[in-house]
């Protein structure tokens, strides 16, 4: 079981990174955030999942463990694949899912690309009694309609924007995106990523 990789990013995706380990270049699949936070040439650490298939092997991987276990425990729920369960942790956090479950809250997993009304249903009442999330009382929390935004911001600041034009251009798009694109982190980066053009460092060396 591949539990951890930590090495150089030689190539990135939008939807995977291939990370450099003793010479050999394993691709991960990640979701969106991760892979616009990666660098070329920088050291990244991945928690990962090693999905074994008769036709192939998959690496998925995610920043922190509690991701990594909320991964595992969508995988337990039926109808709910690799894929999709990728999908839920690029579309809300990890206190977002646990709010939603707590909540018994379908609405939020319906938003997410490739889940339906039944499996999304079948989270809930599955997960229920199976998530918690560990939160530091100095950390902000974001929820509901602000979070997708916030998230996007984070994104683009890990691309090179500064935090203020980030917010600006998010702000600027927010009101304009259709619903389905406000609910979703990949589609909301890609319409701000489209007004702001390439990505810079611009705020590097003062």
């Amino acid at each position: 079981m591949i539990s951890s990789v930590r090495g150089t990013v030689v190539h990135i995706e939008p939807d995977s990174v291939v990370v450099e380990v003793g010479g050999v270049g394993l691709s991960v699949a990640v979701t969106p955030q991760v892979a616009h936070a990666a660098h070329l040439g920088e050291q990244i650490l991945l928690h990962t999942s090693l999905i074994v298939r008769e036709d192939a092997l998959s690496l998925f991987g995610f920043e922190d463990r509690e991701e990594l276990i909320v991964f595992s425990q969508l995988l337990g729920v039926t109808g709910v694949g690799p894929k999709s369960a990728l999908g839920v942790l690029a579309t809300l956090t990890v206190p977002q899912i646990a709010d939603a479950v707590a909540a018994d809250d379908d609405a939020p997993f319906r938003r997410v690309s490739g889940i339906g009304p039944k499996t999304a249903k079948l989270i809930v009442v599955q997960l229920t009694g199976k998530i918690a999330v560990s939160r530091s009382a100095g950390s902000p929390r974001v929820d509901g309609a602000a979070a997708v935004p916030a998230q996007v911001v984070q994104a683009l600041i890990g691309l090179g924007w500064s935090e203020r034009v980030a917010a600006e251009a998010v702000d600027s798009v927010v009101g304009e995106a259709p619903a389905a694109e406000q609910a979703s982190v990949p589609a909301l980066l890609r319409r701000t990523l489209a007004v702001l053009g390439p990505a810079r460092k611009e705020s590097v060396g003062g």
